[in-house]
């Protein structure tokens, strides 16, 4: 049985690389609420590929560094 994986992120590390972005100043950009953007920064909440786009822009970076997918064993 393959143990699930979890998409990661570094949305914290990039918003204070840019300024100490706050995660409302996130919200408002990519137009979701407060809530959501702590949900996805905590990995409790996977975005849509729409908004982790939207979020990736953001911080002007490929999607593969803002989210990365573990590689799983078979």
């Amino acid at each position: 049985m393959v143990k699930p994986t979890k998409v990661t992120n570094v949305i914290r590390a990039l918003r204070f690389a840019h300024g100490e972005m706050t995660q409302a100043d996130l919200a408002e950009r990519i137009g979701v609420t407060r809530q959501t953007v702590i949900a996805i920064e905590q990995g409790r909440y996977s975005p849509s590929l729409e908004m982790a786009f939207r979020i990736a822009r953001v911080f002007d970076a490929p999607l593969d560094e803002v989210f990365q997918y573990p590689d799983t064993e078979p």
